[in-house]
């Protein structure tokens, strides 16, 4: 990489957006975002903004990364507006690609990255993948390059060769340090992700996105199909119709402290 600090490649995934109604496809491999819209995750959110503090603190590069087809530049941009300085796309069908698949196409990128110069020593990921909800990809990608891990965390932190990563566990607060290079999955909550400037969206827009293609055939997923949980019931009780239910809204208005005794 450019500069003396730790390179940082973090990486994002299209996925559509869950903040309105889910809907699955009618094969039921994937989440249906024709309707919904598309994002990244807010675990990959709060990735790419801890890349781009790390690089800053450190005087390295923060790349970030994705796998999807020609659309999901649209979140390499989102990325680089916010701070990242490289993107890398491999351009693939996502509903094609395994947990296995993605780990194997993130290495070849570090794997091809550093015989260039361009050394990840920390690799940054979301800790789940928002539409499919794998939570593979980061200890599948830390095997493959023989690296350590660390799982679901939401603040990191890099020096003197070690990082520093730190979250909520089944016990209380969790702090890991371990050598670099490795490979840490983000929960959401550690930061405040930026918003992206005007003149952010206008460098992002310049950037050139390295395009490579997947380096072996896939495997694809092995999951049999998604399914919802049933929507959760709710009682609906009738006050009254017009004039007639004042009285009714007011006892609810007490009930609930919202007027004065």
């Amino acid at each position: 990489m450019e500069g003396s600090g730790a390179g940082v490649l973090v990486c994002v995934k299209r996925v559509p957006d869950s903040t309105g109604e889910v809907v699955l496809t009618d094969d039921g491999q994937a989440v249906d975002g024709r309707f919904a819209g598309f994002t990244m995750s807010a675990h990959e959110e709060c990735a790419v903004e801890l890349a781009v503090q790390v690089a800053a603190s450190d005087g390295g590069e923060a790349t970030v990364l994705t796998l999807g087809d020609t659309d999901a530049v649209e979140q390499l941009r989102a990325a680089l507006a916010v701070g990242c300085t490289a993107a890398t796309h491999v351009v693939a069908d996502p509903q094609q690609l395994g947990p296995a698949d993605v780990a194997r196409e993130i290495a070849a990128v570090v794997r091809d990255h550093e015989a260039a110069g361009r050394g990840h020593d920390l690799v940054l990921l979301g800790n789940d993948a928002a539409d499919s909800g794998d939570f593979q990809v980061g200890i599948r990608l830390a095997y493959e390059l023989g690296r350590p891990v660390v799982n679901g965390v939401t603040t990191v932190s890099v020096a003197d060769g070690v990082v520093t990563a730190s979250g909520d566990g089944p016990d209380g607060h969790e702090t890991y340090r371990v050598p670099l290079p490795a490979v840490i999955t983000i929960l959401e909550g550690g930061v405040e992700p930026r918003y992206p400037s005007v003149p952010g969206r206008m460098r992002a827009k310049k950037v050139q996105v390295e395009e490579r293609t997947p380096s072996a055939t896939p495997a694809g997923p092995s999951r049999v199909r998604l399914s919802l949980p049933p929507p959760v019931a709710s009682d609906v009780q009738v006050l009254g119709k017009g004039p007639e239910a004042a009285p009714a809204v007011v006892d609810l208005f007490e009930q609930l402290g919202v007027l004065a005794p």
